[in-house]
């Protein structure tokens, strides 16, 4: 089984760098999907309040046979919680629902500037939670650097990971570069672009030359630029290629040319303008 690297947070924490993603993974697949990751190899899960699952990646976990404290587990806060008292209460519920005593991170979902509950009063509830002991690391998801230079002039405890679409199309550069100057983890959702990019001659040649899939070119790419990454598949198959990506590496061209198709295409909302709460 490869041994997937990690990666130092902020404040110390180890983060591996490939994890599991269960982004519109039903609940009633959820279990079977979580189980089947952590068989394979994966020791890191990524869910979200938002996502209805956090009790069965939970029960996975516990099915699995395998040490919670083995297995890097990151939620993130519910759009309608953003107030200091709800911020705590959603944490509360989360922590019951995935049945855990301390959860690795737990990350802001969307900074939603337009709504009237400010971002900087969802983070200082964060701190809370962070300085109360039962989360190892705090973050954000969707922050561009003016919403972070906020954070950092009006509150504490500086974001441990990013949490931001990346991928071929949108390489999102300008954020990557503001958050590693600040010591804050990238890590990129949608890797694959929702797979628009897996069709894309330029990366369908580079996997051809390597003997790989398009899938795991991508993924290699994210990797050897330094990222987290998190693909989802509910199929054993394509989970199991997803963590293959430790054996083989792209050349300084081939990295260049996937970069180079870059066009600033976005696959989900603009955070500058996104304020969906739930009713």
């Amino acid at each position: 089984m490869a041994t997937v690297p990690t990666i130092r947070l902020n404040n110390g924490v180890e983060i591996p760098q490939l994890g599991f993603g269960v982004y519109q993974v039903e609940p009633e697949n959820t279990v079977e999907a979580v189980r089947t990751a952590l068989e394979v190899g994966y020791r890191h899960i990524d869910t979200a309040e938002m996502y209805g699952n956090e009790k069965e990646v939970g029960q996975a976990i516990r099915e699995s046979g395998i040490d919670p404290s083995e297995v890097f587990v990151t939620s993130k806060l519910n759009n309608g919680f953003h107030r200091r008292d709800d911020a705590l209460r959603a944490f509360d519920q989360t922590m019951n629902d995935l049945g855990l005593e301390q959860l690795d991170l737990f990350l802001i979902h969307w900074p939603l500037p337009t709504i009237d509950v400010d971002y900087v009063e969802t983070w200082k509830a964060m701190e809370e939670i962070y300085a109360g002991g039962r989360c190892r690391a705090i973050g954000v998801s969707n922050f561009n650097p003016h919403h972070l230079r906020r954070l950092f002039s009006e509150t504490d405890v500086r974001p441990a990971v990013n949490q931001i679409e990346v991928h071929p199309y949108l390489a999102n550069d300008e954020v990557r570069a503001f958050d590693a100057d600040h010591e804050i983890v990238t890590e990129a959702w949608s890797p694959i672009a929702q797979g628009k990019v897996l069709d894309d001659p330029a990366i369908t040649a580079i996997a051809e030359t390597l003997g790989r899939t398009p899938a795991q070119v991508v993924l290699r790419w994210h990797v050897q630029r330094g990222d987290v990454v998190f693909p989802k598949s509910v199929t054993r198959k394509r989970v199991e290629e997803n963590f293959a990506l430790f054996d083989f590496e792209l050349d300084e061209g081939q990295m260049a040319t996937i970069s180079g198709l870059d066009r600033g295409e976005r696959t989900g909302p603009d955070p500058d303008t996104f304020d969906y709460v739930p009713s």
